[in-house]
């Protein structure tokens, strides 16, 4: 797994900034909202909600601003509904590029989605045209030394992860385990390692690639990442999944 493992979540991260982690909270905030919409605020009897509030853990948001969140979804006029979509297309040399949005204004997304793909040497296609070279499974992925410097035990945590339900367990990157589940199993694994005392960094379903695609000229490169950074910038763009094998050599390009 070359380059999943190692970019866990098959995206540039950009949580490193207050603005960045402002838009994070801002597109789980959404997904908080859709959750509440379908099954009630009580995470005990709506696994949807509670998958999105692990999924706020994981993303560092303090459990005030989550509770909050939960209590301003659980509170707003139902009339404001957000509608769930998936955009898949090509980027720069054939990168496949599949786009998960969430939004209260369908023509706004996909005109900006339509924009993005076209300004960097991409195109939007049709639905179904990458997903066949993506697998979509939970994703776990916890860190080979926890916030001590301690070193996590990698017979115990597989044997944890499998008896729980796991899938698979991957150790091919240098700095995280990767767990795999079944999609309805996520939360069960997810769960079970906690109450043993693990942390995650990701706990979510993911779209994960069969092949990978490396790009090697500059232009490339530079357009990709400007890609995805401008998807990732977008409110209503909840994911951005994609094949590319190498997005660590367009980091000082942008």
């Amino acid at each position: 797994m070359s380059g999943h493992s190692k970019w866990s979540t098959i995206k540039r991260k950009k949580e490193k900034t207050d603005n960045a982690r402002a838009k994070v909270f801002t597109k789980i905030g959404r997904e908080l909202a859709v959750a509440i919409r379908e099954g009630g605020p009580d995470p005990d009897n709506n696994s949807k909600l509670k998958d999105v509030i692990a999924k706020a853990k994981a993303a560092n948001i303090p459990n005030d601003n989550i509770e909050r969140a939960i209590k301003k979804a659980a509170g707003e006029d139902s009339s404001k509904e957000y509608i769930e979509n998936v955009y898949e297309g090509y980027g720069p040399n054939g990168i496949a590029v599949i786009v998960e949005t969430l939004t209260d204004n369908k023509n706004r997304t996909a005109g900006d989605v339509r924009h993005y793909f076209d300004k960097y040497g991409g195109n939007l296609g049709q639905s179904g045209c990458v997903s066949f070279m993506f697998e979509r499974c939970g994703v776990i992925l916890i860190d080979r030394e926890d916030e001590d410097e301690n070193v996590v035990d990698e017979d115990a945590l597989m044997e944890a992860a499998l008896e729980a339900g796991a899938e698979d367990f991957l150790t091919d990157d240098d700095t995280v385990f990767e767990i795999r589940t079944a999609i309805p199993d996520l939360g069960a694994v997810r769960d079970s390692l906690e109450a043993a005392g693990y942390k995650f960094s990701t706990a979510e379903v993911q779209y994960v690639p069969s092949t990978y695609v490396k790009l090697t000229d500059e232009d490339s490169l530079k357009n990709m990442a400007k890609m995805i950074e401008m998807f990732e910038d977008n409110d209503d763009v909840q994911n951005v999944w994609h094949n590319w094998e190498n997005p660590e050599d367009a980091e000082d390009l942008i």
